[in-house]
């Protein structure tokens, strides 16, 4: 049956032209969470039925990838830009058999994922952390710090004060 869903939403709704039906089959369809204000743009992939919360006012841009077997946990006020890809699900190259991994990665309120960014399974983003495009993220942020690179590395901080909304809607996505 999850097969099925997942099949409805890439034929049905990952395309679709209205953040409204797309927001609602995430929720019933899909089984997932998304807080008010919320909007998911055209393209996103998912890997799994349920285990994905999105917050309040976040924008999930176009094409981007959420693959929520290990659960993945979305803060308010989160934007994703195009093209960034979420893993909580992984294999352990260590291991004789390797082994499947299932990690929860989970977002801080204001957190902003950069165009074409990575987070492998088992990340935490702070609260107000910058996730510079095209970085791999394979360790924890801490809050308000700024990442690049590959791996990501520290290279500044973000000001503690964030009061604003990354509600975007281009109409006709």
């Amino acid at each position: 049956m999850a097969s099925v869903r997942l099949y409805l939403w890439r034929l049905l709704a990952a395309f679709f032209p209205s953040y409204a039906f797309r927001n609602f089959l995430f929720k019933g369809l899909l089984r997932n969470a998304i807080g008010r204000r919320s909007s998911i743009h055209r393209g996103l992939e998912v890997y799994c039925v349920g285990g994905i919360t999105i917050g309040q006012e976040c924008t999930i841009n176009k094409y981007v990838d959420l693959d929520g077997r290990g659960g993945i946990s979305i803060g308010d006020r989160v934007s994703i830009s195009a093209y960034s890809k979420i893993f909580s699900a992984s294999h352990d190259p260590s291991t004789p058999d390797f082994a499947y991994v299932v990690r929860p990665v989970s977002l801080g309120d204001y957190v902003w994922i950069g165009t074409g960014a990575l987070i492998l399974p088992g990340v935490a983003l702070g609260e107000g952390c910058v996730v510079a495009a095209g970085s791999v993220v394979t360790r924890d942020v801490a809050p308000f710090d700024i990442v690049a690179g590959n791996p990501a590395k520290k290279i500044g901080e973000r000001t503690r004060v964030l009061a604003y909304t990354p509600y975007w809607r281009p109409p006709f996505q």
